[in-house]
């Protein structure tokens, strides 16, 4: 199974999901062709309500520790509250290129 969709199928049975997005983006960075390290994850979900940033990016780290430890470099996470993501106009941050590195 690849790595985003073990991303995405963990995130699903873990959270109660409005909206999930889960992007490779290692084709920006420095990295061998067909990679799988670097991930944007955006996730609207009303378990957030109530949990600092903080801690929900703790319990990203910890759901995804996996992955993190068998490859996965990167991991950029935008995670929302149901009326956050409303307020947000329902978009995410676009992630920058990589500027650095080689392979």
């Amino acid at each position: 199974m690849k790595t985003k969709s073990k991303i995405e199928k963990k995130i699903k049975n873990k959270f109660s999901v409005f909206y999930l997005e889960v992007v490779n983006e290692s084709d920006q960075h420095s990295v061998p062709i067909n990679s799988q390290t670097h991930f944007k994850v955006t996730l609207v979900s009303d378990d957030f309500e109530g949990v600092s940033l903080i801690a929900r990016h703790r319990l990203m780290n910890a759901l995804l520790k996996t992955e993190l430890e068998d490859g996965v470099h990167a991991l950029a996470l935008h995670i929302y509250t149901i009326d956050q993501w409303e307020t947000k106009n329902n978009t995410s941050p676009i992630s920058s290129i990589c500027l650095g590195g080689g392979n």
